[in-house]
C-alpha cells in the first residue's frame, strides 16, 4: 500500500563530527542515495510552507485537500 509522508524541513541535517568531511542527511525525502543527501531539496525552495506537495519523476503536484 503506497503512504504519503509529510516532510516540514527541506534542508538537510549535517553531521559533521567524526568525518574527514561534512556528511549531510536528507531531510526533504526526496534524495535518491538515501539517507545521504543527494541536493535534491532544491528543487523544494519556491514551496508555499502552507502547501502540501507531491513529487514523481515528472515533476511536483499540489495537493488539494479534501476532507
Amino acid at each position: 500500500m503506497a503512504r504519503l509522508v509529510k516532510h516540514e524541513r527541506n534542508t538537510p541535517y549535517e553531521i559533521p563530527e567524526g568525518t574527514a568531511l561534512p556528511v549531510y542527511i536528507c531531510a526533504c525525502g526526496l534524495s535518491k542515495n538515501k539517507p545521504f543527501c543527494d541536493g535534491s531539496h532544491k528543487r523544494t525552495r519556491d514551496e508555499s510552507a502552507e502547501a502540501v506537495y507531491t513529487y514523481d519523476e515528472d515533476g511536483r503536484a499540489k495537493l488539494i485537500k479534501q476532507y
